[in-house]
């Protein structure tokens, strides 16, 4: 009888044809070869763009309703949405509990390969039930090769107390239609090395996962126009990055935007009402909480005109 795997058929296995003699060819045609795969890359994601865009108002009806956002996954998967749940609180100035990772393993693994803990299904789920995870939030379940137990164990909790769900994998065919509100699919195809789906499928991971986040963030009003107004000005690039854009939303010199910036405590978007409207820290505070959080609504401007200006002048 032949031998019969539950791995061998899932296409983040498959062997690629392309690279079936890489092991003999020079490293500037290796690099032409991953290039040429990586292009398929994009036109998979692209596919996938009527789903993500389904997922970015899944989650940014969430987070307007207090709900949280968790990214689940093993191995490299997990490792993307570590990657994005750090980034959020300096990028978008969103508390750390709004936007969290679920690592197969916890901390040990994000450093260091911990092989085997992927396929604890129950460890999965007692994972989303430390975190007291809600009918509010949103978990998002990574699993290039569709198939992970632990996150299959975490999506699992999560269904049973309400939460909604979505899955991001590169297996079309995943089977999980019955428990989960959403699945992401890009269907990448084989990788350059059968299997190691930190290539392609983590590739298309992190694209689906960016928009997901990013467009979510836009969604709740974490930009004005496309500039970063919710940044958090920790390091000297961040501070003159707050500088620079509040000189070019209300046109004050550097002296005055810094000087605007410390009275509001370095938040850009209470110095911008500031600024606009006239205001004292404290009214402009309150303006923008009645704005929603809305520098656009605050204001009553729209910033592309004078982001255009701005371009065009260069």
């Amino acid at each position: 009888m032949a031998y019969q795997s539950k791995w061998q058929s899932l296409p983040t296995e498959a062997i690629n044809e392309a690279s079936l003699a890489i092991d003999k060819m020079s490293p500037l045609d290796i690099v032409d070869l991953v290039v040429n795969e990586d292009r398929k890359v994009v036109a998979a994601v692209h596919r996938e763009r009527e789903r993500i865009a389904h997922g970015v108002e899944i989650i940014s009806a969430a987070l307007k309703k207090k709900g949280r956002l968790f990214l689940v996954g093993a191995g490299t998967s997990g490792r993307l949405g570590i990657v994005e749940a750090a980034e959020m609180p300096p990028t978008f100035g969103t508390p750390p509990e709004l936007v969290q990772a679920i690592m197969a393993g916890g901390q040990d693994a994000v450093f260091r390969a911990k092989e085997g803990v992927e396929d604890n299904f129950e460890e999965g789920t007692r994972a989303v039930a430390r975190l007291r995870i809600n009918k509010r939030d949103v978990v998002v379940g990574v699993s290039a090769s569709g198939i992970t137990q632990f996150v299959r164990g975490a999506l699992t909790g999560s269904r049973k107390v309400g939460a909604r769900i979505i899955f991001v994998t590169c297996w079309p065919g995943a089977d999980l239609q019955n428990y989960v509100d959403l699945i992401i699919a890009p269907a990448v195809g084989p990788e350059v090395i059968a299997g190691s789906t930190r290539l392609k499928a983590g590739t298309a991971t992190k694209m689906v996962l960016n928009m997901l986040t990013t467009i979510a963030m836009v969604r709740i009003g974490k930009t004005y126009g496309n500039l970063m107004v919710d940044v958090k000005t920790g390091s000297e690039k961040l501070k003159d990055r707050a500088k620079r854009i509040l000189m070019m939303v209300t046109g004050v010199d550097e002296l005055e935007a810094a000087d605007l910036l410390r009275r509001s405590k370095w938040n850009v978007k209470t110095a911008i009402v500031m600024k606009k409207a006239g205001l004292s820290p404290t009214q402009a505070a309150r303006r923008l909480r009645l704005s929603n959080d809305l520098v656009r609504e605050a204001i009553g401007e729209d910033i592309e005109p004078r982001l255009r200006a701005l371009l065009s002048a260069k």
